[in-house]
């Protein structure tokens, strides 16, 4: 779809205004008494071009910066801090990677009524050195103005060669999925 096209809306993601989450699980001997922390991604960028005549052409492209993500849990600062140093220097690896970047390379929709749309989202991921192929589904609804999407989705650690975090020896760590939601408010541009 060209930005030409009349039909067709551009929308700028709005990250202040929008919510974007990271779960991990806590597995292993100890997992009952270890964290599963949740983890905020705090600043990203992203456009979404949208136009309800021309579903299929609808495409995302999103930008995260690594170094962002910061734990959201009740925690000591000590805590938060070495979970935070552990995430972006052992685990991401940001000073090497510093994006992690989305890119749709197919969208498909169905209008549920009105503005309000169900779509599953197919691009390529990039994070940590490695693209793949990632699938969201997302409920959408298209406004004049805004365009307000939520959902979530899996991601595998290994999938992107990131080792999942362990601590006390080995007996806690994390799984190797983490659940990704999001609510993701854009205004056209």
């Amino acid at each position: 779809m060209s930005a030409s096209e009349p039909s067709a809306v551009i929308y700028r993601v709005d990250a202040r205004r929008s919510r974007f989450i990271v779960k991990a699980f806590a597995t292993g001997m100890l997992s009952a008494f270890g964290h599963s922390p949740t983890i905020a991604i705090r600043d990203f960028t992203g456009e979404v071009r949208f136009s309800p005549d021309h579903l299929e052409a609808a495409s995302l492209r999103l930008q995260i910066k690594a170094d962002s993500l910061e734990v959201t849990d009740e925690v000591s600062d000590k805590d938060r801090r070495e979970m935070e140093r552990q995430m972006r220097e052992e685990v991401l690896e940001t000073a090497r990677y510093p994006e992690i970047v989305f890119e749709s390379t197919k969208v498909s929709a169905e209008k549920v009524m009105g503005s309000q749309y169900r779509t599953r989202i197919t691009g390529n991921l990039s994070m940590h050195g490695v693209t793949r192929e990632c699938v969201i589904d997302a409920q959408v609804i298209a406004g004049e103005d805004t365009l307000r999407a939520n959902g979530e989705f899996p991601l595998r650690q290994s999938d992107f060669n990131i080792k999942p975090v362990s601590a006390v020896g080995g007996t806690i760590k994390l799984k190797d999925e983490l659940k990704f939601s999001f609510d993701i408010v854009a205004y056209r541009q």
